[in-house]
């Protein structure tokens, strides 16, 4: 495969694939915006891809159906499907490097013993550590070898969607292969979980951008999640929150509520209890996302979601008060508490919502004001 390993900047390499400087500016704008930070932080973001090095990245797969490196590669911007992740940031990856056998794994420990210390390790997959490790083996190397070895010299870990971060399906009841997310065997470096199945391809190239960027990883919540992408419910997002809180709920998938758009809470959405920005940034270019779709959150972001009962049955993980407020405020829906209510969502729980639009709309009039120049 070409050689890499030189150092590079992302704006160099950016110009040196056919890219203007204009084409790097928006990038920096659009992603700045996904990222959640102030407009001020936007010169340091494009300042620090201009000067800084490329990133050495080793993607590992493991115990996983490589949705998170589909999702990231169908991000909506050409940049980070084109350049930040495939023509630059990433030195192995099974699935998308055009290199195989002897031949990739000669670039991976070429990049391991150059950059120790240094690399970023993205790990798609859960570990099985059962029956030693053979429930899932690459060139005759169990997994569990494979991620200590590419673990013991990087920097830090990004583990890239819920197989990775809490063994996802694999890990569910009775998990027969003994399926365990990266930060229970890797303990000594600085991890950053990445839940979803998958995640959106924004925020995973946003993470990315913000490690290169700042040079450190982002702020995390207690479950090691970024809190930037992962500090709000897909409750407090919805757009059919206002009928949650006016009681107006969709009874089955196919009666007259549920072709009204009101909330699903009751045949099964775990919107209240997930946290996740599919509601802010949703998916596919930010055309939808599965609520809109008509169908319920199954609460992918979160710990054990395949054992926590069937996706159709309402949120038992919520405690009392949510489910007693589906059951009694309806009563009230039609009257001056429940438009109240209604009013009360619509203010109070899209300030997230409008801050990222307010965000994309400078990322717009900064591209328009580029194309002008």
């Amino acid at each position: 495969m070409p050689d890499k390993t030189n150092n590079e900047t992302y704006l160099q390499s950016i110009e040196r694939q056919g890219y203007e400087r204009r084409d790097f500016l928006k990038f920096v704008a659009f992603i700045g915006a996904y990222m959640g930070v102030e407009s001020t932080a936007i010169g340091q973001i494009a300042k620090s891809l201009e000067t800084t090095p490329r990133l050495p990245v080793i993607w590992e797969h493991f115990q996983e159906c490589t949705c998170c490196s589909e999702s990231f590669i169908r991000s909506d911007h050409p940049i980070v499907a084109d350049i930040i992740l495939d023509k630059i940031s990433l030195d192995y990856t099974l699935t998308l490097m055009a290199a195989s056998g002897h031949q990739a794994e000669a670039a991976k420990k070429a990049t391991m013993d150059k950059y120790k210390g240094k690399y970023i390790l993205c790990v798609e997959g859960s570990v099985p550590m059962g029956a030693e490790g053979q429930y899932c083996c690459i060139g005759g190397r169990s997994a569990l070898d494979i991620l200590k070895e590419s673990a013991e010299g990087a920097a830090a870990i990004i583990a890239w969607g819920s197989c990775a971060t809490t063994g996802c399906v694999q890990a569910a009841k009775p998990n027969p292969t003994g399926a365990t997310p990266i930060d229970k065997i890797i303990t000594d470096k600085p991890i950053i979980n990445v839940p979803g199945c998958p995640p959106i391809g924004e925020v995973m190239a946003g993470i990315i951008v913000h490690v290169v960027a700042f040079g450190k990883l982002p702020e995390l919540d207690n479950a090691g999640r970024p809190k930037a992408f992962y500090s709000k419910r897909v409750h407090d997002s919805c757009y059919r929150r206002p009928y949650f809180d006016a009681g107006l709920f969709a009874e089955t998938f196919d009666d007259e509520n549920a072709q009204k758009g009101y909330c699903l809470y009751k045949v099964g959405c775990k919107g209240p209890s997930t946290y996740n920005a599919c509601g802010n940034m949703k998916w596919n270019g930010g055309v939808s996302y599965p609520i809109q779709s008509g169908h319920g959150c199954i609460g992918c972001s979160e710990k054990n979601f395949w054992d926590a009962g069937s996706f159709y049955d309402r949120d038992k993980a919520i405690g009392g008060s949510i489910e007693a407020t589906a059951d009694t405020v309806g009563k009230y829906a039609l009257g001056a508490v429940g438009a109240g209510l209604a009013a009360h969502a619509l203010v109070s729980n899209f300030s997230k919502k409008r801050d990222l639009d307010r965000r994309i709309g400078a990322a717009i009039e900064t591209e328009k004001k580029l194309d002008e120049e």
